[in-house]
C-alpha cells in the first residue's frame, strides 16, 4: 500500500529522499468492503497527485480530487474518524550502555489505546505540548463518548519483511480549542506509522 501511494507522486522529491513522504505531507488512510471486495483509499497531500501509473483496470471508479480550503475557529464542532499505531517505550533493560534507546511496543488493550489518544487531545487553555513532550491536537473531545476498535494488524513483505503494524480505529467529535495546532494535527498526522496509512484525521 505505501509504494501504491508513493506512486502517485514520483518527481516531487529526488529519488531515495528519505524523508519523502514529510516533505510531500502524504498521508493516507483505507477501508475494505467485503461484501463488494472492493478497496477504498482515501490520499490527502501538499502537492498534486498522478495516478495514471496504477492500470485502470485496478480502480473500481477513477479517482476523485478534493481540494481542500476550510477555516476552523475556536469552539467548532467536527466528527472525525482516525486509524492510529500507538505505542509505548519500554525503558533498556538494566545494565544497558549509555544512550542506548527504549523499546517502542503497541498498545494492544482498548482502555490502554484509549488513553494513549486522550494525552494527545488539548482542552481549553492547555498548552500546544505536555510537560513530557507529547504534541497535542488542538482539539477537546469526551473520551468516554469517542466509539474505538482494533483492526486486524497489518504486515509487508520484502523489502520490510517482518513489519507488522498495529491498528486501532478511533471515532467521534472534536470541539477545536486550539485552531492552528488543530490544522497541524490534520496536515501532519498523529501517532507512528504515517507512511503506512496511519495517522491520517479525516473530519466534516
Amino acid at each position: 500500500m505505501h509504494r501504491t501511494v508513493m506512486s502517485g507522486f514520483a518527481g516531487w522529491v529526488d529519488d531515495g529522499s528519505s524523508d519523502a513522504r514529510s516533505q510531500m505531507g502524504i498521508l493516507s488512510t483505507w477501508t475494505v468492503d467485503l461484501r463488494q471486495a472492493r478497496l477504498n483509499l482515501v490520499v490527502q497531500s501538499s502537492v498534486p497527485a498522478d495516478w495514471s501509473r496504477i492500470p485502470r483496470a485496478a480502480m473500481a471508479d477513477a479517482p476523485e480530487t478534493l481540494t481542500i480550503d476550510r477555516t476552523f475557529r475556536v469552539g467548532d464542532r467536527v466528527a472525525f474518524r482516525t486509524v492510529v499505531n500507538a505505542l509505548r517505550n519500554l525503558p533498556p533493560a538494566p545494565g544497558s550502555p549509555l544512550k542506548t534507546r527504549g523499546i517502542r511496543v503497541p498498545h494492544t488493550r482498548p482502555e490502554h489505546i484509549r488513553t494513549w489518544f486522550s494525552r494527545r487531545l488539548q482542552p481549553i487553555g492547555e498548552p500546544a505540548v505536555t510537560p513530557d513532550g507529547i504534541v497535542r491536537i488542538g482539539a477537546a473531545a469526551d473520551i468516554e463518548r469517542l466509539a474505538l476498535r482494533l483492526l486486524p494488524q497489518v504486515s509487508s513483505p520484502a523489502p520490510h519483511k517482518g513489519l507488522r503494524i498495529t491498528r486501532a480505529e478511533i471515532k467521534g467529535s472534536f470541539t477545536i480549542t486550539a485552531p492552528k495546532a488543530f490544522v497541524t494535527a490534520l496536515t501532519q498526522g498523529i501517532g507512528q506509522a504515517r507512511a503506512y496509512s496511519c495517522g491520517l484525521i479525516l473530519v466534516r
